[in-house]
């Protein structure tokens, strides 16, 4: 008996042990290969839906681009003729029905011909349009504040999980401690007090304490001489005010509901069967609990993305970030619907993108999760 104990020993010392890259291919080659092929397929129907109702959508208020510019100009003084408006009307494409605006629009998104005038211009089969508030191509507009955005949109998400996670992890594992206590008043402060009131109140500190308020992503040396690598410190130096501003806003609910899910997850049977048998209590909170509990997190990853992406418009105006969100509420006040659709359809796409992200996330998380049919 003892040598039979001896070789099944022997037999599993010299099975090999999978690398994280083996182990990481062996997941890739099951059926979530299928579900991932099959999501990017469906990818093209459901920003089509997306972009239908997303043009629709902003041409719902009355006027149009040419009638907020008329106004502008009647506040001014200036009298513009119906002759005049008609044929901005004609020329910006706006006297045709809604219905073949749309079909225009998207069909000169998804390809330009070669010999049209958009193309010998910008050198681009994806005609997005003209923005009439900014008075240039649409994309160049978007374009102008994407890196950055999506830079931004990086730094603030990984400033939520890495201080939320482990702030849960704590508070769950030291229930009703001064801890507990401490974590959940910042959170109810941080879900309650409004982010721009927040920020107000973070450049008056910066500017008594340092004779800086830290408007903007760029001081004015910056803009005049150019960013460049060198700048990235002053650059991080003033994200340290939106990152706290809107990172803190999300993190507060990310801390309440991860401590919601380890508790129940603490609390469960098969917790209890792993300590009395002796496994480690860090084990069976980081192994086990901790990767059941962020599950409802990481499927939220989708509406995070795009949130960020946006920036807390308003905040974003008041710290005078050069990112998107300014910009898709100057285009909605202008009535640009080109830039306002075009930016609504990025965000869609981080949306989609995000939303795939977290499910192949949730399938490494939880081994129960499967992507096809029928029992494992």
């Amino acid at each position: 008996m003892e040598e039979n104990a001896y070789k099944s020993k022997s037999m599993h010392e010299d099975l090999p042990k999978k690398t994280l890259r083996e182990s990481i291919i062996d997941f890739f080659k099951k059926d979530l290969v299928q579900y991932i092929v099959k999501r990017i397929l469906m990818f093209i129907p459901t920003l089509l839906l997306i972009s239908i109702l997303v043009f629709f959508v902003i041409q719902l208020p009355p006027g149009d681009y040419v009638s907020a510019h008329i106004a502008a100009l009647a506040t001014e003084g200036e009298i513009v003729d119906a002759d005049y408006a008609a044929q901005l009307r004609a020329d910006y494409g706006l006297d045709l029905p809604i219905h073949e605006q749309y079909i225009k629009w998207i069909k000169d998104i998804i390809w330009t011909p070669t010999d049209s005038t958009y193309y010998r211009l910008y050198g681009s089969h994806h005609n997005w349009k003209y923005s009439f508030a900014y008075g240039k191509d649409v994309w160049d507009v978007v374009d102008d504040r994407l890196g950055l955005t999506i830079l931004v949109t990086a730094i603030i998400m990984i400033f939520q999980y890495a201080v939320s996670l482990p702030i849960a992890v704590y508070a769950s594992t030291h229930q009703y401690s001064v801890g507990d206590y401490i974590s959940s008043i910042i959170g109810f402060l941080g879900a309650a007090i409004p982010n721009f009131i927040l920020a107000i109140v973070l450049m008056y500190l910066s500017y008594k304490w340092t004779g800086n308020a830290n408007v903007g992503l760029f001081s004015q040396e910056m803009l005049q001489n150019g960013v460049h690598l060198y700048n990235f410190g002053e650059f991080l130096k003033r994200m340290i005010i939106p990152i706290l501003v809107i990172g803190t806003s999300g993190t507060c609910g990310i801390i309440r509901s991860v401590r919601a899910q380890m508790l129940d997850e603490v609390g469960r049977q098969y917790t209890l069967t792993a300590r009395a048998k002796g496994v480690p209590e860090r084990t069976i909170i980081m192994k086990y609990c901790f990767r059941a509990a962020i599950n409802p997190t990481v499927s939220g990853l989708g509406g995070v993305l795009s949130s960020l992406f946006s920036g807390s418009t308003v905040t974003a105006m008041v710290l005078n970030m050069q990112i998107q969100g300014p910009v898709l509420l100057k285009a909605l006040q202008a009535q640009d619907m080109y830039l306002a659709g075009a930016i609504v359809m990025v965000q869609a796409v981080l949306v989609v993108v995000g939303i795939l992200l977290s499910d192949i996330a949730l399938a490494f998380l939880d081994p129960r999760i499967r992507y096809s049919g029928g029992g494992r």
